[in-house]
């Protein structure tokens, strides 16, 4: 083990995390070289074209008489939670930084995390091969948030991933600079799980790191956070593909195959350990993984519900935050309601059904879950209308908050201000990283940014502002269940729950666009959102209008008047009779 370095790679999306990795596997040779391809550990499509890390992956590389375990983590602020588990897992991170961008919000936050776990903190300035590389500016951005989070920091290193500049004396700095491993082989087993997979032959297969003791093949083992036991049907290490071992010693990474099916029975964070000789203790901050955002799918052709259902199945039995149940509506049919932990999963999720099970979705607007506390002295978790209780059994409704984190460089600070400004919330502070970089505090409902607000900081920063979040709690709020009402006839696909403050300009702005998608009907529609009987705001789409005078040729005008009047009065009795036709390619364009 004195050989043995465990680190991993943390970077903002699209810093170059996967094309180091590349380089690393080159220069140590880990891959031949008729086998190696760009972004080599993104297994999926999707991380390819993409360019961007969605699922972890371990790989163990020589480097002379080294050992090195690699950890590639996603970028992203969505799988934060299990990015802290692979940060559980090792003594040492690269922190990767674009020289074109600086440091970005999700950054930091990956770095507060290791700076937590008193990780060894390499600092690496990537892409200096480029025109537009701000090298200087983004080292004294890096040492600015190194010593203002008191980490334990190593040599800083200027770097190209892509032509390979410095990368070898990156990999010295790492042996010479990351800690080893403890050894603690004489106690009881104790693994963290860091990360899973399933096999359709072996089950769930958890990537571990073994903190102390040894696994064998044919050992009972117990997951300590769900009790379930098992047998060890295969572990071994990560080439970066799959090699069986007949052993797993303190400070190794590796995998253990168990044969469980069921990916909550072992869970990314739980600790595995000896059925006949347990730990006393399991590695802490273990946490099941709560679903943020909730939305609900449905499909656009008829007789692929049971496709959908099998699709959610195979995705949940890697991904254990993925929270699914059936949902029914009279427009749309068989569906089920579904949670994520952020946008990018949701987005992640949506893309894999549609592209591995070839199906045609209909999504409706992504919503969170409110706690509803009851005067009866229970407490429901409510992310769907037609959930929402009775108003006047409601003691008071919560809605989750977040501590926001926004870094942009001091021009647009302005245009960032305005933009919080439109939303909810409470300014927290702002601090100056470096004359190029500002770091904005603020705290806000979680509901308004899971929409459109990203999309905004963008155009508003002209692409360079970049946010990260974190769940602070709950707090009460007024919430208002806001219907609409097409031609009279309520519509529940289209019912949403708002804060009762955003209640008119949410309800302006739906009509609006009801308005401007719905296809026109032999009458006139009235479009009209609704809170408790009282109409907030309404629209009228247009009826659609024959010529019926094209046919008429002289003689007195009051022909053609006979005519329209008799035109009307279809369409006024067709506006009190007829129904809206509402098909799904219409509550797509609303839903968009």
């Amino acid at each position: 083990m004195e050989n043995t370095r465990n680190f991993v790679i943390i970077a903002h999306i699209d810093h170059g995390k996967s094309t180091l990795a590349d380089r690393f596997l080159e220069l140590t040779k880990s891959v031949e070289k008729r086998k190696m391809q760009e972004q080599y550990l993104d297994q999926m499509e999707l991380e390819r074209e993409r360019g961007i890390t969605i699922k972890m992956q371990p790989v163990m590389m020589r480097y002379r008489e080294y050992i090195l375990n690699l950890i590639d983590t996603p970028g992203h602020v969505d799988f934060s939670y299990e990015v802290s588990r692979a940060l559980a897992a090792v003594e040492g991170a690269v922190l990767l930084v674009d020289a074109t961008k600086g440091i970005q919000a999700q950054t930091v936050a990956h770095l507060s995390t290791a700076a937590k776990q008193k990780l060894k903190i390499i600092p690496v300035i990537n892409k200096i091969d480029l025109p537009q590389a701000q090298v200087k500016e983004t080292e004294e951005e890096i040492l600015h948030l190194l010593l203002e989070m008191d980490c334990d920091m190593g040599s800083m290193h200027k770097i190209s991933a892509k032509t390979g500049e410095g990368i070898e004396d990156l990999l010295e700095d790492i042996v010479s600079e990351v800690p080893p491993p403890k050894t603690e082989r004489e106690k009881p087993l104790k693994t963290l799980i860091f990360d899973s997979v399933f096999d359709d032959y072996q089950g769930i297969i958890s990537h571990v790191r073994v903190l102390e003791g040894e696994a064998r093949k044919g050992d009972n083992i117990l997951f300590m956070a769900s009790k379930e036991t098992a047998e060890i049907k295969e572990l071994g290490i990560f080439l970066p593909e799959r090699s069986e071992k007949d052993l797993l010693s303190s400070g190794d990474i590796g995998y253990i195959a168990s044969g469980i099916k069921d990916i909550e029975l072992a869970g990314i964070g739980d600790t595995i350990t000896s059925y006949r000789d347990p730990t006393l203790h399991s590695v802490p901050g273990y946490e099941q993984p709560q679903p943020k955002v909730f939305s609900t799918i449905f499909i656009s052709e008829d007789g692929k519900y049971e496709n959908l259902r099998e699709g959610l199945k195979r995705l949940k039995l890697s991904d254990a935050a993925l929270y699914f149940e059936p949902e029914n509506s009279p427009i749309l049919g068989r569906g089920f309601k579904v949670g994520f932990l952020g946008m990018l999963h949701m987005e992640i999720i949506l893309e894999r059904l549609r592209r591995e099970y070839d199906l045609e979705l209909v999504v409706t607007s992504p919503s969170v879950a409110y706690k509803v506390h009851m005067k009866n002295g229970k407490e429901e978790a409510v992310f769907n209308p037609s959930q929402y209780p009775d108003p006047s059994a409601i003691g008071y409704v919560e809605e989750p908050w977040i501590n926001l984190e926004i870094l942009v460089s001091p021009q647009f600070m302005n245009n960032t201000m305005s933009l919080l400004k439109s939303i909810r919330g409470v300014y927290g502070n702002t601090e100056y990283l470096s004359p190029e970089r500002i770091k904005i505090k603020y705290e806000t409902p979680l509901a308004e940014i899971i929409s459109d607000f990203y999309d905004r900081l963008k155009n508003t920063t002209s692409g360079y502002g970049s946010m990260s979040y974190s769940i602070s709690g709950y707090r009460p709020v007024e919430i208002v269940k806001l219907d609409i009402l097409l031609a009279g006839d309520d519509i529940p696909a289209l019912s949403r729950l708002i804060p009762a403050n955003n209640a008119d300009k949410e309800g302006r702005r739906l009509v609006e666009r009801i308005k401007n998608v719905l296809p026109a009907e032999q009458f006139s529609v009235a479009i009209q959102a609704v809170i408790g009987g009282k109409i907030i705001a309404r629209e009228t789409r247009k009826a659609m209008r024959k010529d019926v005078t094209s046919g008429l040729y002289g003689g007195d005008v009051t022909r053609k008047r006979k005519v329209l009047e008799k035109q009307k009065k279809g369409k006024k009795r067709l506006g009190s009779t007829g129904a809206v036709r509402l098909d799904t390619k219409t509550l797509m364009k609303i839903f968009q």
